[in-house]
């Protein structure tokens, strides 16, 4: 433990803010499912937004405003070793968005779209509002790895699906839920395969600033020249400074081709993007870099503290140990809780986490817990479901 170490908002003011982390549950359940950090917004934050509230900025975002790509690349140049160009980044409201408006020109209506759970629930339904199919590729489950990375891409398997005819490959780097960072050596072989088939990536980018220490985030864009010509990232400030309700996202290019889709996007894609969120992305990414280096150790501290818990208090419950993300990947297979002990922990131990099947059928036995939050929570968690466990 370090002061360098972000702290938790205590309780008290915890419950008085009004997101869905706190108004879906009555005040007797930890809630611990959504993607919202308890921490306190980075001080540089803060005062951005205070200032553009003094002075009333609080209209329509600039068409040729470039100073949250610029801050964004700065922070990819010193963070990643990655200078993506301003120039080729354009703004709009969320990486939803990136996602559907990137894939709609990248694909034709019912191509297929390959997404590789267990992922973020939102893939199976963006991609048909873009005119895809999803195709499943459920990521290599390899639990007894010896470099801990228990799970992996199916590359013989996206070969295959690519084969077959998907146009496209939605990737998650790093990957939710399961905390997985991507190698450099597996995103380039993957860029290869692609190129092969034609295909297109687009990568959601958004826990990047969020990989711990000990593990190196790839960008899908700087692995090879393939990976640049057929490729998009949707990249944000908003996992990383809790920033999800001032709804800003980055769609970034490293290519001609890639640059002519994004400039190819209505205007109005632009215009609901929030001044607020280009506001506190800017600020976050050149000045927010102490406070995020903060809280990926508070992150990391309740990584190991929730094993030590289930250790202890709950040996049956077995966590999958993320390399990024606010985000615990938790197997209660062996409780006996159903395919959703979600919903069983929630009913019997007043915990709210994530609901395992969503993220697809590899999910089943499996919850989600969220880390960004007090150790105090995290134990009081830990005690609220052994006692539910008996």
């Amino acid at each position: 433990m370090t002061d360098r170490v972000t702290r938790a908002d205590p309780m008290n003011v915890l419950r008085r803010r009004t997101s869905e982390k706190w108004r879906t549950y009555p005040d007797d359940v930890l809630p611990m499912f959504v993607a919202e950090m308890d921490f306190p917004l980075a001080p540089a934050i803060t005062a951005a937004l205070r200032e553009a509230i003094e002075v009333g900025d609080t209209g329509y975002v600039a068409p040729h405003d470039t100073g949250a790509a610029d801050a964004f690349a700065r922070y990819a140049a010193q963070t990643w070793d990655w200078s993506p160009s301003p120039e080729r980044i354009g703004y709009t409201t969320d990486v939803s968005v990136v996602i559907v408006e990137s894939l709609r020109r990248l694909i034709a209506p019912g191509d297929g779209v390959v997404i590789t759970p267990p992922v973020y629930p939102p893939f199976s339904a963006l991609i048909p509002e873009a005119g895809g199919t999803v195709v499943e590729v459920p990521l290599l489950d390899r639990p007894d790895a010896e470099d801990g990375s228990t799970y992996a891409l199916d590359l013989d398997g996206i070969d295959a699906a690519l084969a077959r005819g998907a146009r496209a490959v939605l990737l998650c780097n790093p990957h939710n839920p399961v905390g997985l960072v991507h190698s450099r050596q597996e995103l380039a072989a993957l860029s290869r395969i692609v190129d092969r088939h034609g295909a297109s990536v687009v990568s959601d980018e958004i826990h990047a600033p969020l990989t711990h220490r000990r593990h190196r985030f790839t960008p899908y864009l700087s692995v090879s020249d393939e990976a640049r010509h057929h490729g998009i990232a949707a990249a944000s400030g908003s996992k990383a400074f809790n920033l999800a309700g001032l709804k800003t996202a980055m769609f970034v290019a490293e290519s001609d081709r890639m640059s002519a889709v994004i400039r190819s996007l209505p205007e109005e894609v632009l215009f609901r993007t929030g001044l607020f969120g280009l506001i506190a992305t800017r600020a976050g990414f050149d000045h927010g870099r102490d406070w995020l280096r903060g809280t990926v150790a508070a992150i990391e501290e309740n990584v190991a503290l929730l094993e030590r818990e289930l250790a202890a208090k709950l040996p049956a419950v077995r966590l999958r140990p993320p390399q990024a993300t606010y985000l615990a990947w938790l197997d209660f297979s062996e409780l006996g809780w159903g395919e959703d002990p979600a919903a069983y922990a929630l009913e019997h131990a007043r915990v709210a986490l994530a609901n395992g099947p969503e993220f697809g059928p590899q999910g089943a036995g499996y919850a989600r817990m969220n880390l960004g939050c007090a150790p105090e929570t995290v134990i009081e968690a830990v005690d609220r479901l052994a006692a539910a466990a008996g």
